[in-house]
């Protein structure tokens, strides 16, 4: 029971270190790319471009893009952003989770 246990864990980490890497650095290049263009805003220069904002959201920046609107208060009041947005991090929550199921029973 204990080394099933074991192998199990071990399964599970060996499948989550690669996506779980991937959505944190995304998460914190879209923060930051919020936190950019919030500051160039501010400053009036030149701002990133809002489908860059989406894009970075969309490819696993979900956690990131959530952030970004509720700590600095950045693209709240854009209709699309409060829809896009949380339904990116759905989608990406669907996919990781399909990502770690499959993951396991393919390794068995």
């Amino acid at each position: 029971m204990i080394e099933f246990l074991i192998s199990t864990s071990k399964a599970i980490l060996s499948v989550w270190k690669i996506p779980a890497v991937c959505i944190a650095a995304m998460t914190l290049i879209t923060f930051f790319l919020y936190l950019i263009d919030k500051y160039k805003a501010k400053k009036g220069h030149w701002r990133i471009p809002e489908k860059t904002l989406l894009l970075s959201t969309l490819l696993f920046g979900g956690i990131g893009g959530i952030l970004g609107m509720q700590l600095i208060r950045h693209k709240t009041k854009h209709l699309h952003f409060q829809i896009l947005v949380p339904l990116f991090l759905v989608l990406q929550m669907i996919v990781y989770a399909a990502v770690l199921y499959f993951g396991l029973i393919y390794r068995g």
